[in-house]
Order: structure tokens, then sequence, then C-alpha cells
């Protein structure tokens, strides 16, 4: 899953960015409410997360704008107010959950991925097809209830095929959800990668479509 992180403090921008990384999502971020806005509008991400304190405008301006122009993917806000009244505010503008500063960067990698969830229609931490299981909590992948040990980016990969089960998936959004802007990999890339995981896996479990792209469908271990 790829987060847009617009916060104006580097500091705290840099130690999110490496926690939630460590946890398994790729991470962009943004300084500003205009550099973040530039970013949404010309890359395609799976959840924001937005300081309201930001120094060319207040985070809940921006978010407003981008509801009004329709860009509805999740936004988990960061402040440091506690007012309800201000948290009011950013619920009113758009915002989907809320974590008021100091945090627990783990709090705000679990609120993550419970949005990102949601947003997919899922609303159990374990997504499951078949008898392939993915904890998002953990990042552990099982088959059959057998532990199934998964490179960095073959575990993003597979992340991203189960939050769209049954839904083909073409080499683009892969491209632009599962992989930093800055290091987007050709098409034969990606086949490499979905061939890793169909032998750790299976073959018959990510189905190509010619010229669409791949669907992950369930399979249960008789082969069904």
């Amino acid at each position: 899953m790829k987060i847009l992180l617009i916060e104006d403090d580097q500091a705290l921008a840099e130690a999110l960015a490496e926690s939630l990384r460590d946890g398994g999502l790729l991470v962009e971020t943004a300084g500003s409410g205009g550099d973040g806005d530039f970013l949404l509008r010309t890359e395609r991400y799976d959840a924001v997360i937005l300081d309201l304190g930001l120094p060319d405008g207040d985070g809940t301006r921006w978010l407003a704008q981008w509801r009004d122009d329709a860009i509805d993917l999740p936004v988990l806000v960061l402040t440091a107010r506690e007012r309800w009244s201000d948290k009011a505010a950013g619920f009113s503008a758009g915002a989907d959950d809320y974590v008021t500063k100091p945090f627990e960067t783990a709090e705000v990698l679990f609120r993550l991925r419970a949005l990102v969830r949601r947003t997919h229609g899922h609303a159990h931490p374990v997504l499951n097809a078949g008898d392939l299981s993915f904890d998002t909590h953990s990042g552990s992948v099982t088959l059959a209830g057998r532990p199934v040990t998964l490179t960095a980016q073959e575990s993003r990969l597979l992340a991203y095929l189960m939050h769209a089960r049954e839904r083909v998936v073409s080499r683009v959004e892969l491209s632009e959800h599962v992989y930093d802007r800055d290091h987007e990999p050709d098409s034969n890339v990606i086949d490499v990668q979905i061939s890793r995981l169909r032998r750790k896996l299976g073959g018959e479990r990510i189905v190509t479509l010619r010229g669409q792209g791949y669907r992950l469908v369930a399979v249960d271990a008789d082969g069904e």
C-alpha cells in the first residue's frame, strides 16, 4: 500500500515514515499542503496521513478542498490540538480518523491499516482467500496453516492483490500502488515477482488475464 504523509516537522515525518516502511508500507512525504496537494493530484495513493498545522494553510482547508474535488481516499489526521472542537472540524472537513500528538507510531500504523482495509471492504485484520491468509497487523502469510516466507516486495504485492481479491488488477495499478514512484518497475519486473509468488503459493492462485492484468482467486487445500 502506498501512503502519502503530509507533515512539516521533518524529524517527525522521517521517523514516522521509517516506522511505516518497517511495517511494510510504501511512504512518500510532503512538507506542506501545497506539495501534498500536487502529489495527491498527480500520483495514486491508498491513504493520506495529514498534519493539521501546516505552514501554508490549515490541514482542514486542504482536506475540505480534496473532498469537494471528489478525492475520496481515506485520510488519517495528525494534530497537537486536543480540543474536541478542533477534532470535530477535522471530521467535518472529511477526515476518517484522528490521532493526537504525541502518539505511538504503532497506533498510527494500526489505524492506517484499518482504514485501508475498510476502504476495500475488509473489516477483519486477517485477509483470507481460500486457505491463504495474510495478517495485516504482523505481515505474516500462511498457506493451509503453514507459514510462507516472502520478501518485502512480494509481501506488498500480495497484500494489494488480497485487498483487491477477485478483482482484476492491471500492471499500471500495481505499479502505482505497490512501487515507489522513483523506482517504478517495467512490466517484466512485475511478471517476475508474480512468478515468484506463484511458485511459493501455487500457480493457480494468481490468474493472468491477457491484456488486462492479474486476479487473486480463492483456492482451498484440495485445489478448489
